[in-house]
């Protein structure tokens, strides 16, 4: 496998990653009546969005092809909170810890790959940005799901 291609595989996994968050936090927006809620949740999904527009521009200037769409993994997790908030007393706090979960993942998928060290700079930087601002929202997250608790 060629440099580049390596490069453009682990980086699809992250964009695919990012398509599953900002559909997941979509998803969430129909499941909550708090405006509050609400609105961080469009903040978080259009970070989402951005972030795998920035993935794309990466994977194409290695001259790869970016993935177009989020994983059946990601599909399913959505369902799951879909069907969890339904049976849920307290569907905004679920949600919430759900939203929580996922961010938890995306940033063990991001640690993992900001722990190669044959990347290029721009991307070791790109990654880092989008980390940071993962753990930023888990952190405003947890503070939110410490409200409506």
């Amino acid at each position: 496998m060629k440099y580049t291609e390596e490069i453009s595989n682990k980086l699809n996994e992250l964009l695919i990653k990012n398509y599953d968050a900002e559909k997941g936090y979509l998803n969430a927006i129909d499941n909550v009546d708090s405006k509050r809620l609400e609105m961080f949740f469009k903040r978080r999904a259009s970070e989402r969005s951005e972030f795998a527009k920035e993935l794309r521009t990466e994977i194409l200037q290695y001259g790869e092809i970016p993935e177009d769409s989020g994983s059946f993994k990601g599909a399913m997790h959505r369902n799951w909170m879909s069907l969890k908030s339904a049976f849920s007393s307290n569907n905004e706090e679920t949600i919430l810890e759900e939203a929580i979960k996922g961010e938890e993942a995306s940033l063990d998928v991001y640690n993992d790959l900001i722990k190669e060290r044959n990347l290029p700079p721009s991307i070791d930087a790109l990654l880092l940005k989008h980390k940071n601002a993962i753990q930023a929202a888990i952190n405003s997250e947890k503070v939110q799901e410490e409200l409506i608790s």
